[in-house]
């Protein structure tokens, strides 16, 4: 079993800046991808932006330029740094880690973005 626990979720204005960080624990041997999801009310669940173990990165073209997404592999983290943030961005946000095959999530940070 792998354990995900996220932090920095909070209510920020909006044009302002926020940083989530997940660190995964357990029966780890090779986390494959880490990533970042985000649902808003009443809509689906969606990709903010992933990570490989090579460093390769993915980001939601809602977010590209804003928001960063880095990892620690040795500590196993993984960190989102989220710049210029507008009121669309409020959403509960998941981390996702993929380890030999399985998704494991955690269970969510909530981000609120004021007007």
């Amino acid at each position: 079993q792998v354990q995900l626990v996220e932090s920095g979720g909070g209510l920020v204005q909006a044009g302002g800046s926020l940083r989530l960080s997940c660190a995964a624990s357990g029966s780890i041997f090779s986390i494959n991808v880490m990533g970042w999801y985000r649902q808003a009310p009443g809509k689906q669940r969606e990709l903010v932006a992933s990570i490989t173990s090579s460093s390769r990165t993915n980001y939601a073209d809602s977010v590209k330029g804003r928001f960063t997404i880095s990892r620690d592999n040795a500590k196993n983290t993984v960190s989102l740094q989220m710049n210029s943030l507008k009121a669309e961005a409020t959403a509960v946000y998941y981390c996702d880690v993929v380890v030999i095959g399985i998704d494991y999530w955690g269970k969510g940070t909530l981000v609120t973005v004021s007007s």
